[in-house]
C-alpha cells in the first residue's frame, strides 16, 4: 500500500474515483481513516457514525470496510441494512444525534463510479471547513483504540418513510385521482414513493426499480437521454406526471402527462409558487448562479429575500444554517427544503410535486404552463463540452477579455460569482411580454476537461440559438 499512489481528494460532499482503478479498498480505507481522525478530533465520537449504501457494484462491501476502519478507531457504527437514499443516511444521522454519516455512493455518475460522501450532525453536506479539515488528515495512519467500537446494523428507511408520508398530504393525492409513474432510474430510491402512494390508495406505476449496479442504457441522472423511457411509458400507461430520482435519490427530474420534460428549474419554481402561493410559509430562498431567474420574479411577487450563491449545494445548505431559508436548490435538480432537512431530498420533492398537483388541480403540464403565462416564458438548456484544458482555458480567457457582443446580441451587462455569465439584449424577446432575461454561462470545471455552458431566454429557438454560437466561440480557440 505505500508504493500506492493516493487519489483521494475531497470534494463538496466527499470523493468519488472509477471502480477498481482509484476507488479501492485501500484508498475507500485511507478515506476512512481521514473521517475517522475528523470525527475524534472535532466531534463527539462516542455518538457514532451512521453508514449508508447504494446500488452500485460493491457498494455494500465499500461501506462494511468504511465500518471496520472506524470501528478499530473506537467510532460506534451503525450501518445500513438494506441500499438506502442518501437522504434517508442524512435524516437517520440527525434523528440519531450520531456524530456523522459516510454514504457510500456516486450519485449520477456512470456504472463505472462509486464514491464516498460524508454528512455532517445536522443531516446535510459537510461544510468547505469540514470537508478541508477531513482531507488535511489523509494519509495520516489509523489512530487505533485499545478495543474495537460495536458495529450494528438498522433499518434507515421506516422512520425515514414515515417522516415523508407526514409531510405530504396524502389524502389530497388519493381525491386528486392522479396517477403517477414513479422511475427509480436503478438507483437507491428504489420502492420509497410507491410504497408511500400504493399503502395510501394512490394510483402509480414503478420503472426501473429493480437492483442492476450496471444501468443498462443509462446514467442514473434524471436528464435527457437517460429518461427517453420514462416519456414514453407516462404517455403509454396514461399517467398524469412522471417523478424521476436519481442514483442515490438526492435529485429529482419529471415529466409530464404529454411525455414533456420538465427541467429542474421549472421543478423548482413549481414548488416554489406553491409553497409561497398556498402553504405561506416564512423564510428566504436560495438559488444557484445557474438557475433560472424565473424564481426571482416569484420571490419579487411575495415579498421574500433571494440568496444568489455559487454552484454547489453545500451553499444552500450553508445558508439553511446561517439564516431562516424557506427551500434553495441548484441545477442539477438537487432542492432542499429546511423544515426537512438542510439536504437535498428527490423522493420529498417527488411527493410535493404530486401535492402541488393535487392541491392546484392541475396536471404537471398545466402548472408549469400557469407560472410561464404569469412570470414570462422561460426556457433553459444546457451543453456539456468535454474539450482539453488548453481550449477550455483559451475560451475562459477570451471570454474575460471585455466581450461587448455575443451571438450577434449586444452585451448588456456580466457577472462573475462563478463562471463568466454575459446578460444580451435579445431581440427575439422584444416582443414577447413580461419575457425572461436571456443570459449565456460559460464555467469551466476545475477538476476536469470540461466546459458547461448554460443559456435561458424566451423561447426554445433563441436557447438553442445561443448554445450553438456559444459551442462555436469555445471551438475557435483551436484555431486561433
Amino acid at each position: 500500500m505505500s508504493e500506492q499512489k493516493t487519489v483521494v481528494k475531497f470534494g463538496t460532499d466527499g470523493w468519488r474515483g472509477i471502480i477498481a482503478d482509484d476507488f479501492t479498498y485501500d484508498n475507500v480505507r485511507v478515506a476512512a481513516t481521514a473521517i475517522a481522525h475528523y470525527v475524534i478530533e472535532r466531534e463527539d465520537a462516542s455518538a457514532g457514525v451512521c453508514i449508508g449504501w447504494d446500488t452500485r457494484f460493491a457498494s455494500r462491501s465499500f461501506a462494511r470496510v468504511v465500518a471496520k476502519v472506524l470501528s478499530e478507531a473506537g467510532i460506534p457504527v451503525v450501518i445500513a441494512a438494506t441500499e438506502t437514499p442518501t437522504p434517508a443516511l442524512s435524516f437517520e444521522v440527525r434523528r440519531r444525534k450520531a456524530a456523522g454519516g459516510v454514504m457510500i455512493t456516486s450519485s449520477h455518475n456512470p456504472a463505472e463510479w462509486n464514491g464516498v460522501k460524508y454528512k455532517a450532525s445536522y443531516g446535510g453536506s459537510g461544510s468547505p471547513s469540514i470537508m478541508a479539515a477531513i482531507e488535511s488528515y489523509l494519509g495520516k495512519p489509523l489512530p487505533r483504540a485499545d478495543k474495537p467500537a460495536s458495529i450494528a446494523e438498522a433499518d434507515f428507511h421506516d422512520r425515514y418513510i414515515e417522516a415523508l408520508a407526514a409531510f405530504v398530504d396524502l389524502e389530497s393525492i388519493k381525491k386528486s385521482g392522479y396517477k403517477f409513474l414513479v422511475d427509480c432510474m436503478y438507483g437507491s430510491g428504489r420502492g420509497v414513493i410507491s410504497k408511500i402512494l400504493s399503502q395510501a390508495g394512490i394510483p402509480c406505476v414503478e420503472i426501473r426499480g429493480e437492483i442492476n449496479p450496471s444501468f443498462p442504457g443509462i446514467n442514473p441522472e434524471p436528464i435527457l437521454p437517460h429518461i427517453a423511457l420514462t416519456q414514453r411509458v407516462v404517455v403509454q400507461d396514461k399517467c398524469d406526471a412522471g417523478l424521476i430520482t436519481d442514483g442515490d435519490a438526492d435529485r429529482i427530474g419529471a415529466v409530464d402527462e404529454h411525455g414533456n420534460v420538465v427541467d429542474a428549474h421549472k421543478i423548482f419554481a413549481v414548488l416554489l409558487n406553491w409553497l409561497l402561493e398556498r402553504k405561506k410559509w416564512p423564510g428566504d430562498v436560495t438559488r444557484a448562479f445557474n438557475t433560472t431567474k424565473m424564481l426571482d420574479r416569484i420571490c419579487a411577487k411575495h415579498g421574500r429575500r433571494l440568496h444568489e450563491h455559487g454552484i454547489g449545494f453545500k451553499y444552500v445548505c450553508d445558508l439553511m444554517l446561517e439564516h431562516d431559508i424557506l427551500i434553495g436548490g441548484e441545477e442539477s435538480g438537487g432542492i432542499g427544503i429546511s423544515r426537512h432537512l438542510p439536504e437535498r431530498d428527490g423522493l420529498l420533492n417527488s411527493l410535493l410535486l404530486a401535492n402541488v398537483m393535487a392541491d392546484e388541480g392541475k396536471t404537471l403540464g398545466q402548472l408549469v404552463a400557469s407560472l410561464q403565462a404569469e412570470f414570462g416564458e422561460h426556457q433553459y438548456g444546457r451543453v456539456d463540452m468535454h474539450i482539453q484544458d488548453e481550449l477550455k482555458q483559451s475560451a475562459i480567457i477570451r471570454a474575460q477579455a471585455g466581450l461587448t457582443e455575443f451571438a450577434g446580441m449586444k452585451v448588456l451587462r456580466v457577472e462573475t460569482l462563478d463562471g463568466i455569465k454575459f446578460f444580451l439584449d435579445n431581440p427575439a424577446c422584444s416582443s414577447k411580454p413580461n419575457a425572461a432575461e436571456t443570459w449565456l454561462l460559460l464555467r469551466a470545471s476545475g477538476t476536469e476537461p470540461l466546459l458547461r455552458v448554460y443559456c435561458e431566454s424566451c423561447s426554445v429557438e433563441s436557447v438553442e440559438r445561443i448554445l450553438r454560437a456559444a459551442q462555436e466561440f469555445v471551438l475557435a480557440g483551436a484555431t486561433a
